[in-house]
């Protein structure tokens, strides 16, 4: 008996019906939809402890305070995607910082002392990709050490002092686009550029696959070498942008002054869901992360709690959000 079109349209609804459940499902139980209902909790929870929590003009102050975390999340995703890390970013932000603040201070034109600042970043980038892909060596110890070669030069150029910008970036720190804070919007900018960059070209994919097998992406033909050397230049240049985002809020900096972005982006990337092992994470997920820190910074802020308890739940979140991830693994 010969099955009718109509049986067999039915077959391919009821197919299609299963594929959108389970896209639902694994939609429900991934960690980024969790911390997206963490965030409208303490939405609605917060207010209730402080009003003023819950205004216009207070979330914009969250999101233009965690732009620079935000902007170096998205390094820590860049990499970890691909079985990278990368320690030193918060020693890059520090030397871009200091050298950009030299230029300015020895009257050079901003935009000038901008654009060598983000060609040093980059360049630091591509030593640690350089140096990470052709020792083979494991990329949190050489960038563990790299981290003190890059503070260890900022602090010589700074000689311990303050550098003054002049008011310099007053006006690029202060200007909005409809609206919206420069700091945020160059934080948004740059999430669309990766979501564009790791989902929709060869590269991103490549990466995808380093992160899942490094050694099969090698025998599918991958050069492994060259797109870790490209991945940490990328690295090195987006950190050189957060460092310019930074200084747009400061009115001076000093050598230091990059120090806890490091581990703040590594805090916001696990806890959007982006994994240690590679091959999984997404930058909404790290975005969703910055989010939440940035809402329970502000409401202990605004609760007054102390900033010794602060590091405390700091620490709680990120290695619940550690074991929550690791949950599917525990089950198999």
């Amino acid at each position: 008996m010969i099955p009718s079109r109509t049986t067999h349209g039915e077959g391919e609804r009821s197919a299609r019906t299963v594929v959108r459940l389970l896209k639902a499902r694994r939609l429900f139980r991934s960690q980024p939809f969790i911390i997206l209902l963490v965030i409208i909790f303490l939405s609605i929870v917060i207010p209730f402890f402080n009003p003023v929590f819950l205004t216009i003009r207070n979330f914009q102050t969250v999101l233009q305070q965690s732009s620079v975390t935000g902007i170096a999340s998205l390094c820590m995703v860049l990499l970890m995607v691909s079985g990278g890390l990368d320690f030193s970013i918060g020693s890059v932000i520090s030397l871009t910082c200091v050298i950009v603040a030299k230029l300015v201070e020895r009257e050079m034109s901003t935009v000038t002392a901008v654009l060598i600042g983000l060609s040093v970043a980059t360049a630091c980038g591509a030593v640690n990709g350089l140096i990470i892909a052709k020792s083979k060596c494991p990329p949190i110890i050489i960038t563990l050490g790299m981290l003190y070669v890059y503070y260890g030069i900022a602090l010589n150029i700074a000689q311990g002092r303050f550098l003054n910008l002049f008011g310099r970036f007053e006006l690029l720190g202060s200007s909005t686009v409809l609206f919206v804070p420069f700091p945020i919007v160059v934080w948004i900018v740059m999430v669309v550029l990766l979501i564009v960059l790791l989902r929709y070209t060869k590269f991103g994919r490549r990466l995808y696959a380093m992160g899942s097998n490094e050694e099969a992406a090698f025998l599918a033909g991958i050069s492994v070498d060259l797109n870790k050397v490209i991945a940490y230049t990328l690295n090195g240049l987006i950190a050189g942008i957060a460092a310019v985002v930074l200084i747009s809020r400061l009115g001076s900096v000093i050598a230091n002054v990059g120090a806890d972005y490091a581990l703040r982006a590594l805090s916001a990337a696990v806890i959007g869901g982006v994994s240690f092992e590679g091959g999984r994470g997404t930058v909404i997920g790290a975005v969703l992360g910055v989010i939440l820190l940035g809402i329970v910074y502000n409401a202990m802020n605004i609760l007054g709690i102390t900033a010794y308890f602060q590091n405390i739940v700091l620490g709680i979140i990120v290695v619940s959000a550690v074991v929550f991830s690791n949950l599917g693994k525990l089950k198999r």
